[in-house]
C-alpha cells in the first residue's frame, strides 16, 4: 500500500512520490529508514556501560561533547546476537525528539524508491511491530521500511533520560564540570 508509506513518511499522496532512504542490515535483513531521520553513521566504537543501565541500552558514547544512548537493533528486534566486525556501525537518529544511536551490522547505501513499490506490512498474529511501515520493492530485493518512534515505549524513553543524566553527571565529574565542584575546567577536548 502506498498510502501506508506515504502517510509514514509524510508524503502527499500525488503520483510519483519518491521515499530517500538510508539502507542497512540487521542479520540477514534489509531496512531502510527516512533520511531526514538520520543525523550521521559513525563507526561502532566502544560503548561505556552506565550503572544501572536499562537492559535494552547497549551503553553510551561521547558524539562532540553530547552523551548519545546506544540500543543494538539486533537484540531490540528478536534478532540473534552476531559479531561486530568493520561494516559494523552506529545510525545516529533523532527519536521522539531525542538523539539516540543504533548499532546496525552494514549500512548500505541511500537509497530513492518511489512510493508505489511499498506495500503494506504483513499481519502476523497477535506479533506487534508497529515499527514496521511497510515493505519496499527494489528489484528483487525486498526493504524493510522501519519508523523508529514506536521502538522505544515512554517509559523506556523515561529510562534514556534517566541515564543520559547520570552519564552527564558523571562525565562532568570525571572533567571537573560538575556544579558540585564550583570551578572551571582546566581540560580541554
Amino acid at each position: 500500500m502506498a498510502e501506508a508509506a506515504q502517510r509514514a513518511y509524510g508524503k502527499s499522496g500525488t503520483g510519483g512520490d519518491v521515499l530517500q532512504l538510508v539502507s542497512f542490515k540487521v542479520g540477514h535483513e534489509e531496512f531502510g529508514l527516512e533520511i531526514l531521520k538520520v543525523q550521521e553513521i559513525i563507526r561502532l566504537r566502544e560503548l561505556t556501560r552506565v550503572p544501572n543501565m536499562p537492559d535494552f541500552v547497549d551503553g553510551v558514547i561521547n558524539l562532540r561533547g553530547k552523551v548519545i544512548p546506544v540500543i543494538g537493533l539486533r537484540r531490540r528486534m528478536g534478532i540473534a546476537a552476531g559479531e561486530a566486525d568493520k561494516r559494523t556501525r552506529i545510525v545516529v537518529a533523532e527519536v521522539n525528539g531525542r538523539v539516540l544511536g543504533f548499532v546496525v551490522d552494514e549500512v548500505s547505501e541511500v537509497l530513492r524508491i518511489s512510493a508505489d513499490t511499498v506495500e503494506a506490512a504483513p499481519k502476523l498474529g497477535q506479533v506487534e511491530r508497529e515499527y514496521v511501515q511497510g515493505i519496499g520493492k527494489i528489484n528483487d530485493r525486498l526493504l524493510i521500511l522501519i519508523d523508529l518512534n514506536p521502538l522505544i515505549t515512554d517509559a523506556e524513553h523515561g529510562q534514556i533520560a534517566e541515564v543520559e543524566s547520570r552519564s552527564s553527571a558523571l562525565a562532568g565529574a570525571v572533567t571537573g564540570n560538575s556544579a558540585s565542584i564550583g570551578k572551571p575546567s582546566t581540560c580541554r577536548q
